[in-house]
């Protein structure tokens, strides 16, 4: 029946609705922080506050021990901050201001991305986006973590390999679109700094970063090639993204999760077969996957 709503109109009622579904996650248990080597960071609003939690807790079980960090955007309210730091014994709150930038972008997740960096110095990093639900035990991340291996969440069906800068421009090559990813895949063949390097259409929303001492140079210098080619749209949402997807697919022998096990959501395959699930854009509430599966974790955490 809500299908029949226009989405302006029916996107906030399908939030509500959702949130009421996930009310159950301040009734589980705390998880414990602590300093393992492994870091869980992410970015966090105030309207995503409960989502986070089903998100970081369905994930952090796979693993039973990591410390936990999160950026604030500037929106969580005192009371959102309580709700955090009671749940997620440990937590580290990063206040968005304290991020410094350097050379590249303010604004659209860099901020996260350059934290995941400075941290990885020390540490493996995942980044969780709020919209994730792990209901499997992720035996390929678990392993990739151990090993320090890197990895990413596969943009979709069919992009599960590592690219030459050439072969990812033949892949845009027909394409109309002018979206800035696709703009700045079509390019990457023309830019001489790049030629040895490899790219992957991941999906930052769930990416392993391993300990290195090189991340955020790399980020840096292929933000800095970007700006020059792309001027003004280099600062458009998404660019951390594709900067994500260029790091992942450089570090030794990066793992791209196989496709469907774990997969973002578009309403192609049933989302019950996965270890881990994107509920992003368009189709994040279609059917109430999203909570559903949400309830179940809820019922495993109490």
């Amino acid at each position: 029946m809500l299908d029949l709503i226009p989405y302006r109109i029916r996107r906030p009622l399908e939030i509500r609705h959702h949130h009421r579904m996930i009310a159950g996650i301040t009734e589980t248990r705390p998880i414990v922080a602590t300093g393992s080597g492994l870091t869980f960071l992410s970015m966090v609003c105030h309207a995503d506050v409960l989502p986070w939690l089903v998100s970081i807790k369905s994930i952090f079980r796979a693993f039973d021990s990591g410390s936990v960090s999160v950026i604030n955007d500037g929106s969580l309210t005192g009371d959102d901050l309580s709700l955090l730091h009671h749940h997620v014994e440990g937590l580290r709150v990063i206040p968005i201001s304290s991020v410094d930038t350097g050379p590249c972008p303010k604004g659209g997740t860099w901020e996260r991305l350059l934290t995941i960096l400075d941290l990885s110095r020390d540490n493996y990093v995942i980044q969780v986006d709020a919209d994730l639900v792990a209901s499997g035990p992720m035996a390929e991340v678990v392993e990739a973590v151990r090993t320090n291996r890197a990895f990413t969440l596969a943009g979709g069906k069919g992009h599960d390999v590592l690219l030459t800068p050439a072969q990812a421009a033949a892949r845009m090559a027909g394409s109309e679109s002018t979206h800035i990813q696709t703009v700045t895949e079509r390019i990457l063949m023309d830019c001489p700094e790049l030629a040895s390097m490899r790219y992957v259409r991941g999906c930052s929303g769930f990416a392993g970063f391993p300990c290195n001492d090189g991340g955020r140079r790399l980020a840096e210098m292929f933000s800095t090639v970007m700006e020059r080619k792309l001027a003004g749209r280099w600062l458009e949402w998404g660019t951390e993204q594709i900067t994500s997807n260029f790091l992942i697919a450089n570090f030794p022998d990066p793992l791209i999760l196989p496709w469907p096990k774990y997969m973002s959501y578009f309403d192609e395959v049933e989302p019950d077969c996965a270890d881990l699930v994107h509920f992003l854009g368009l189709h994040r509430y279609h059917r109430h996957h999203y909570g559903r599966l949400s309830q179940s974790i809820i019922r495993a955490l109490m």
